[in-house]
């Protein structure tokens, strides 16, 4: 075995990867599977999940090593359930990556919805991050394992972005407990850390930053002035990011809100 196999290989580790029918996620995967480990996707939407679980499965050339489960991240027994499942699929879980989230509308302040507020924050803070850790984390206590969390933040979690506020506020959070929890979980060997993207096009922001034709609308020209590498970050961006703090080799790396956002945050006259 190569030092890079060594250390940032991924053979015979499974990893759950929540919101793995989005885009981001899902590319993650396909890059976990491509340095060897087990991949298991959970979702609310099993329709996602089937197009994602073949598609993986043909690009790392090895089908019965992709598996999913769907999943409400915001139902408690269903969490359960589906670690339950995922745990039997291939025998135990390794790596927790919290991929689930989005957000609803943007507005000005004075006219944000209080059921639009509260459903994007639990959906990101909730579903998103805290639930699914409660009780992976759980498993591994009780059974004596030593596992890897990698939370989704977002730059906006450090700047906040105009409008909407719900996601900014998550997002925040997120990284607060990313931090928190990797303090709390480092006597059991377990590493929490965090990514924290810049503007990626995805499904829920496509038509946002690209007009039909590919060029960027106003609001895409806006981000693109704002981020001095001068693109929108690309899924395969993420990668290896996400390969390193899952691997061994970054084994005393807990703690940390990694962005990646193409010097965005860096951005200044």
């Amino acid at each position: 075995m190569s030092y890079l196999q060594e250390k940032f290989g991924l053979q015979g580790k499974t990893a759950v990867l929540t919101g793995g029918g989005g885009t981001l996620c899902s590319v993650i995967a396909e890059g976990f599977a491509k340095v060897g480990a087990n991949v298991i996707l959970w979702d609310i939407r099993p329709e996602a999940l089937e197009s994602k679980v073949r598609n993986i499965g043909q690009a790392c050339g090895d089908p019965a090593r992709i598996s999913s489960v769907t999943v409400d991240l915001m139902n408690e027994a269903s969490i359960k359930q589906a670690l339950a499942e995922s745990t039997a699929k291939f025998g135990q879980v390794d790596i927790l990556l919290n991929g689930a989230g989005g957000n609803r509308g943007k507005s000005p302040l004075v006219d944000v919805q209080e059921k639009d507020f509260d459903f994007v924050l639990k959906l990101n803070l909730l579903a998103g991050c805290v639930l699914p850790i409660k009780h992976v984390a759980r498993y591994w206590i009780d059974a004596g394992l030593k596992g890897v969390i990698i939370n989704i933040a977002s730059m906006a979690g450090f700047n906040p972005l105009s409008g909407v506020w719900a996601y900014s506020a998550a997002k925040a959070a997120v990284i607060n407990q990313t931090r928190a929890q990797a303090k709390e979980f480092a006597s059991y060997g377990i590493r929490v850390n965090a990514l924290a993207p810049g503007f990626f096009v995805a499904d829920q922001n496509r038509k946002l930053l690209l007009n039909e034709d590919g060029s960027a609308t106003q609001r895409g020209k806006d981000v693109l002035e704002r981020t001095p590498m001068g693109r929108f970050g690309d899924p395969d961006d993420l990668i290896a990011a996400a390969v390193f703090l899952a691997a061994d080799g970054a084994g005393f790396v807990s703690g940390v809100i990694l962005p990646i956002d193409g010097a965005y945050l860096c951005d200044n006259i």
